[in-house]
């Protein structure tokens, strides 16, 4: 952007402007009777205004029925619909309707939901006495906006619905209705199922208003959720609270969580308020068209920003057909918990960050059913997590094995390499045919360390996104850690010091330093192999030197990384070294020895060698290579 720089000549424009206009106040400034007459007139106009009451939240708030100066005054401020303002019901009261899982308080007033109490969980920590609340204090509103066929804009919140409660075999139900007259209605319809079930019914449809509102021109539906803090962590609970949506026919999407972000979207079938460990979700048989997203991140400093996360907004127009609006959703107000979502069937498992692709195939087919098999034996989540990470291991052994084995058979031919090296020290071409040449005579593949690595990759991103969407974790104690979904302190602190706090947070996770410890002693372990098994080449950097260094940086990283996360990730890590140290001390001095590993790679050298078609075609572009490099030569 092209800076602004001072213009003289503008100054001076601004200068002979605001002079002119100095001089035409001062001229035509009244004179000192004008003044006294204006002020009496203003003063009978103000005692006339006094008696009238122009805003709609206070005409709604004072028009009984019999007044009929309310009555006029609610005409000319919501037409049509100045008829619920005068009913009995014009009040600001709330309806209850509750089941064991959930308990919803519905206003009048907007005919919207105000507080939603998710039963039998606990906020912040177990046995706080503060039971979890997604909505609460005015920190949602769900808004129509109406454009009526006399040209006026009207909005839903600010406007007193009718309730009714009824029940429909063991379903609670309740109906709000708008009302423009007698049999002329905006409704909505709450369904809310018997039992620990967190998602009802809901519905909007309009009844004889074809009159009344513009049907050429859809109801904009504004539903606003500013997400309270629930969890002991709140930037933790932060990370993982973000709005997620369906679209056209299945797909998925969701809005940066990390920053201020906003969306658009076709063919919307849901959108998602997602809490870390509880959600809120409007869903729609009907999709809607199009739908604007809006998150808004609240927390900048945890210090402060203590009682919110997100600000969440969704835009979604209602088709008007035949002059009525007629939707069949639902709400769904309850636990982040994958086996409750799934079983609805609506892809609402989609919400659940648990990563794409192979990674989340992983999770949902395998560590999923495997994990909710062990825990629900009843033995503890803390020790099903070692039990789950035990089996883990085990199945990546074979790769760990492999992984070893590569190494080892790389330190043997070390002192072969590195004589081929001082060989052909000032001829890299011929040093890496030789090379290649005595990898295949022993048998040796130099990429075999590196493929058992990446086959563990998936595995380790699939688990850092498994432990922090299970639910089950919450305010799960093991040890000293009271909530396996949170972190366990070890040491806090109240000053905020600068650097270490921005990283770690005012404390120190004792099992995320138990996890650091352990990768510590297993790099040291491994290290020397490592080293031992590549040799330095020329031109390259020493990675002896710089796999020293990443010893010490390493246990560093992780501490500071996992200090925040859930403490049942960080027994995963560490019990997962652990065991990793015992599997490759039991390798290494019982299962792989150096000597039979020359013995092999000697026999394998008197072997007659077949050439493969890769190995053939890399040794003649090497051999083309070194002959053109000779002709250069000439």
């Amino acid at each position: 952007m092209e800076e602004k720089k001072f213009d003289f000549k503008s100054i001076i424009g601004f200068v002979l402007i605001s002079g002119v206009l100095m001089w035409m106040m001062y001229s035509n400034a009244p004179t000192p009777e004008e003044i006294k007459e204006k002020e009496k007139l203003e003063q009978v106009q103000k005692e006339k205004k006094e008696t009238v009451t122009t805003t709609t939240d206070k005409l709604v708030e004072t028009a009984p029925a019999n007044d009929s100066l309310s009555q006029v005054k609610a005409k000319e401020a919501l037409g049509s619909f100045a008829y619920s303002a005068t009913l009995p019901s014009a009040k600001e009261e709330y309806t209850e309707i509750k089941n064991e899982g959930l308990s919803l308080k519905i206003a009048n007033k907007g005919g919207y939901i105000v507080d939603a109490s998710i039963l039998g969980f606990d906020q912040f920590e177990k046995g706080s006495k503060k039971t979890v609340k997604l909505i609460k204090d005015n920190n949602a509103n769900l808004d129509l906006v109406i454009n009526t066929a006399d040209n006026r804009v009207l909005h839903t919140k600010d406007m007193f619905f009718e309730p009714k409660y009824s029940k429909e075999g063991e379903n609670e139900v309740l109906t709000m209705r708008l009302k423009a007259g007698p049999n002329q209605f905006l409704e909505y319809r709450y369904v809310l199922k018997p039992g620990k079930e967190y998602m009802l019914d809901f519905g909007i449809r309009s009844q004889g208003l074809e009159n009344v509102i513009n049907t050429s021109k859809p109801i904009d539906l504004e539903w606003q959720l500013k997400t309270f803090r629930n969890e002991k962590s709140i930037s933790y609970e932060n990370r993982y609270t973000e709005l997620v949506f369906e679209y056209e026919g299945g797909k998925d999407d969701y809005l940066n969580a990390a920053k201020d972000s906003e969306d658009e979207a076709k063919d919307v079938s849901y959108v998602a308020f997602k809490q870390h460990l509880f959600t809120s979700i409007l869903l729609t048989d009907t999709p809607f068209k199009t739908a604007k997203f809006k998150s808004d991140n609240l927390v900048d400093d945890e210090a402060n920003d203590s009682v919110f996360t997100k600000n969440f907004v969704a835009k979604l127009p209602l088709e008007v057909k035949g002059g009525v609006v007629n939707y069949n959703m639902n709400w769904y107000y309850g636990p982040s918990k994958y086996d409750i979502l799934n079983n609805y069937d609506k892809n609402l498992d989609e919400i659940m960050p648990l990563g794409w692709g192979i990674f989340g195939w992983i999770n949902r087919y395998v560590f999923i059913p495997v994990f909710g098999f062990i825990s629900g034996i009843g033995i503890g989540y803390g020790i099903s997590i070692i039990i789950f990470t035990i089996l883990v291991r085990i199945a990546m052994s074979p790769v760990t094995y492999k992984s070893y084995v590569s190494q080892a058979k790389m330190k043997v031919l070390r002192p072969e390499i590195a004589e081929l090296n001082e060989k052909f020290k000032d001829n890299a071409m011929k040093k890496q045919q030789e090379t290649m040449k005595l990898y295949s005579k022993a048998g040796v593949n130099p990429m075999a360390g590196c493929l058992p690595a990446l086959m563990q990759m998936p595995v380790f991103y699939a688990l850092f996104q498994f432990f922090p969407s299970m639910f089950d974790l919450r305010q799960q104690n093991f040890l000293w850690a009271d909530d396996l979904s949170s972190y366990d302190a070890l040491l806090t602190w109240e000053q905020n010091i600068p650097v270490i706090s921005f990283i770690t947070g005012n404390h120190i996770s004792l099992f995320a330093l138990l996890a650091a410890i352990a990768i510590f002693f297993y790099m040291k372990m491994t290290t020397g192999d490592q080293q031992m098994s590549a040799p330095t080449q020329e031109g390259m950097p020493d990675m002896g030197k710089i796999m020293k260094i990443m010893i010490y940086i390493s246990p560093l990283m992780m501490l500071f990384f996992f200090n925040n996360y859930a403490s049942g990730l960080s027994l995963y890590y560490f019990v997962s070294n652990l065991i990793t140290i015992g599997i490759m001390l039991v390798i290494k001095n019982y299962i792989v020895k150096d000597d039979k590993i020359l013995a092999k790679i000697q026999e394998n050298k008197s072997k007659p060698k077949t050439e493969s078609k890769f190995q053939r075609k890399m040794r003649e572009m090497m051999e083309q290579a070194e002959a053109q490099k000779k002709a250069n030569k000439k």
